[in-house]
């Protein structure tokens, strides 16, 4: 079975064939479904009842031109990705500090910490970004609604790198913290030296799925009259009263951008583990039992071999063997003697040469010199 299907085997058996059947008309039936519904779509949208026709080549050629994507689309994902990486990294920090807080043995210090936390976290992004809009232009900062939108994706997704913080040292095995108090470090210091970085080694791929998040939740500043993708995309459509294409084209922009980055998530997990898990080789396994696979030990046979010229018993001599047969005593040795198998014929290895002494066979006489004892030797 493949490695999707035991994926998928966690969550429910594979269906059978009647079951298999019936997913394969269901598809077909939303299919057609979908099919009709864009079709019906289209048909409006080409001849609206109070309107002109929005699928006219007039209208989507202002916002598809090259002074559309220089004037408004790239300026605005330019804004964009500034917000986001500034609230990411920020996001980060905050989450670092106040993650670590509800970790901390002080009571005050978690308590402090928590209530924080929690309310950022129950606060909607969107009532962050007006008040401190509406703060920064009575203080007359610059660039207020920027600060603005950074600093209201701070404080939302800080909280939720925080909760992520937090339940990454709680999935760690206990005895990292057993050791390192063992060892003679503190609380503290155990948290802050061996439980958090493993904590955030393990968190970055949800912190770099949260970044889309980031990213789609910049576009709530075109409220508060900041100039993001969004914004700029409405000004274009505005001008060309096209607004229904300009904001096809920013959603078609955002859906690129977050593909790029969910790619990036789930390939940071695989890359993650690469760099983090070492080859380790097998540790050699006695063979187990007849007939198993492992064992690969080799045997050294002994074969009869049938000449005419002996004619008495079968003479003998071994010849190697790659067998199956186990031997868990003494199986690190390579060779061993067996009886001659004969269902393994292929893997055999016949000696190169075999050399046969000459014995005298009955009724044959032996050569006249080799009987003949030495006179001479005798005599003396």
């Amino acid at each position: 079975m493949s490695k999707n299907n035991n994926e998928s085997s966690v969550l429910f058996d594979e269906p059978g064939p009647k079951g298999k059947r019936t997913i394969r008309i269901a598809n077909w039936i939303g299919g057609i479904i979908v099919a009709i519904l864009v079709v019906l779509i289209l048909m409006r949208l080409h001849n609206p009842p109070d309107g002109e026709n929005q699928l006219d080549w007039e209208l989507w050629k202002p916002a598809l031109d090259g002074e559309a994507w220089t004037d408004f689309y790239l300026p605005g994902l330019w804004m964009t990705i500034k917000a986001a990486v500034l609230a990411v990294i920020g996001s980060v920090v905050f989450g670092l500090i106040f993650g670590i807080g509800r970790l901390l043995p002080s009571r005050i210090v978690r308590a402090v910490s928590g209530v924080i936390v929690e309310f950022c976290r129950a606060v909607p992004v969107l009532m962050f970004m007006i008040f401190f809009w509406r703060l920064f232009s009575f203080m007359g900062i610059q660039s207020a609604s920027y600060w603005a939108v950074v600093l209201g994706l701070i404080l939302y997704n800080g909280s939720v790198v925080a909760e992520l913080v937090r339940s990454g040292v709680g999935n760690l095995p206990g005895g990292q913290r057993e050791a390192s108090l063992a060892l003679g470090l503190t609380t503290t210091q155990s948290l802050m030296q061996v439980e958090v970085p493993q904590a955030v080694y393990a968190m970055l791929p949800a912190a770099v799925t949260q970044l889309v998040v980031v990213l789609k939740d910049t576009a709530l500043g075109s409220i508060i009259m900041y100039t993001d993708l969004l914004q700029e995309s409405r000004r274009l459509g505005s001008m060309y009263f096209n607004i229904l294409q300009t904001l096809v084209v920013a959603g078609v922009v955002y859906f690129i951008v977050c593909a790029l980055l969910s790619k990036l998530a789930e390939w940071l997990p695989s890359r993650m583990q690469a760099r983090t898990a070492a080859p380790a080789e097998p540790e050699p396994v006695a063979p187990i039992a007849i007939m198993d696979a492992s064992n690969v030990n080799q045997i050294a046979v002994a074969k009869e071999v049938d000449e005419d010229r002996y004619g008495g018993v079968p003479r003998k001599y071994h010849v190697h063997h790659r067998g199956t047969n186990a031997s868990v005593r003494h199986w690190r040795q390579t060779r061993y003697e067996q009886g001659y198998d004969a269902t393994h014929p292929e893997s055999e290895k016949e000696p190169d040469h075999v050399e046969f002494p000459d014995i005298p066979l009955p009724g044959k006489k032996s050569h006249p010199h080799e009987d003949k004892p030495d006179k001479g030797k005798n005599d003396k």
